[in-house]
């Protein structure tokens, strides 16, 4: 008999409730492995954990954290760190079960992990930030390491914060650890290549699925929504590609320029302004309209839940490429299949981050680095195969993408779950 967790109670199209229709939509693709499909609905380990600190007045604050392994079957848990106001541990669940499926699909060998601290790092000082940092290493510590689960950057969190956090986790082993996160300073073991990996990953599998329609990238119209490091480095490649960005959302504003902006003038603005918000280069918009721009591949590259099945009927873009994670629920998936649109799904699209992420985390245990541009080959050779392997499951048996990816990569971990074994 399987009970349901009885620690999270998801809706629909929460992010939990949304992975678990995504596993449900691939059970049909899985033969005799469905007999272990359990092990996809409930992660392995979750932790929640008091994060005290003195704040710089004297007084103690409490924040909640978490650190959530969904699988280990394949090797280490991998995932990202995120501080946010609006983390919970449903988020962080749903999380930690897309990189299994990521890090499956495109074949690297980790398991799926996420972490997260439910707060607005902009209201705290650097110092605040370093003791909340340090703190949290310390108390998921007796769960994290180099051969264990491998933390690293996501919303609100940079090379900074994994600096302290590799340095608080060696300090408690008593040895320089550099394995234990990625997303590092360069000289602290980081890799070059991994700041616009994830945007360079959606620009490299949004080029192929754009050869795949018989889409021209020069001249074509891009939509991007989420303007950080993932959203602008891909609009940055398709601007280089010839691409025309004519409409930009961000925490700070929507603005939108038919013509397209002018990315030598945008960069610098949003260097300085924190956003896209009050560039002149550009005309304001409200923020449901950018819904309705005119153009055609959308980047959603912010939050998850952010296509809807109301703004699915909306969206004009032929192509949409997910840089974010769980960007589009699903009711709203099956209405872009319906109106001929083609989505490429986050667990594929947005796997180039944690893929120069295993690069990093193999250069760092042989203490040998390659260059920049070895990676970025290593990188589009492993996104190009990992994608045409999906699109071959997808005509296959006829199913989206998202479907497709799901199977390649459950396949995968359910047969090492069965060949694994339970112990004891």
């Amino acid at each position: 008999m399987n009970e349901s967790l009885s620690y999270v109670h998801p809706t629909p199209d929460s992010p939990w409730g949304t992975y678990l229709s995504q596993i449900d939509r691939v059970m049909p693709y899985l033969g005799r492995l469905a007999r272990w499909s359990e092990t996809l609905r409930r992660p392995k380990r979750s932790l929640i954990v008091d994060v005290p600190i003195e704040m710089d007045d004297g007084t103690i604050a409490h924040y909640e954290g978490y650190r959530v392994q969904h699988s280990l079957t394949r090797g280490p848990g991998k995932g990202g760190v995120r501080y946010h106001p609006d983390v919970t541990l449903e988020e962080v669940m749903a999380l930690s079960a897309w990189m299994s499926i990521k890090n499956a699909a495109v074949n690297l060998p980790f398991g799926g992990a996420k972490g997260g601290i439910r707060v607005d790092p902009k209201k705290l000082s650097l110092k605040e930030l370093e003791k909340l940092t340090r703190r949290y290493t310390s108390e998921i510590g007796i769960i994290i390491g180099p051969t264990q689960d491998i933390p690293a950057p996501d919303v609100n969190t940079n090379a900074q914060i994994m600096a302290w956090m590799m340095d608080t986790y060696s300090m408690n082993v008593g040895g320089t650890a550099t394995g234990v996160v990625t997303g590092k300073p360069i000289h602290l073991g980081g890799s070059l290549g991994r700041v616009k990996a994830t945007g360079r990953g959606v620009f490299v599998t949004g080029r192929e699925a754009a050869r795949r329609l018989g889409m021209n990238l020069d001249g074509a119209r891009v939509a991007v929504q989420g303007f950080g490091n993932v959203g602008s480095s891909a609009a940055e490649l398709f601007g280089q590609a010839g691409a025309k960005i004519v409409a930009i959302q961000d925490h700070s504003g929507t603005v939108c320029n038919a013509r397209g902006f002018d990315l030598a003038d945008l960069m610098p603005h949003v260097k300085d302004a924190g956003g896209v918000g009050g560039f002149q280069g550009g005309e304001a918009m409200a923020a449901e309209e950018f819904w309705d721009t005119d153009c055609d591949i959308l980047i959603v590259a912010a939050l998850e839940g952010q296509i809807t099945a109301a703004r699915a009927s909306r969206i004009k873009a032929k192509l949409v490429l997910e840089g974010a994670n769980g960007p589009t629920v699903p009711t709203a998936d099956d209405i872009l299949a319906d109106r001929g649109v083609l989505v490429v799904p986050d667990v594929i699209c947005n796997a180039g981050g944690v893929t120069v992420s295993y690069f990093e985390w193999v250069q760092d245990f042989s203490s040998f680095f390659w260059t920049e541009d070895e990676i970025n080959v290593r990188l589009d050779k492993i996104m190009v195969g990992a994608l045409k392997n999906i699109w071959d499951t997808a005509d296959l048996h006829r199913i989206s993408l998202r479907t497709a990816t799901f199977a390649v990569a459950c396949e995968r971990i359910l047969s090492a779950r069965e060949e694994r074994g339970l112990y004891p």
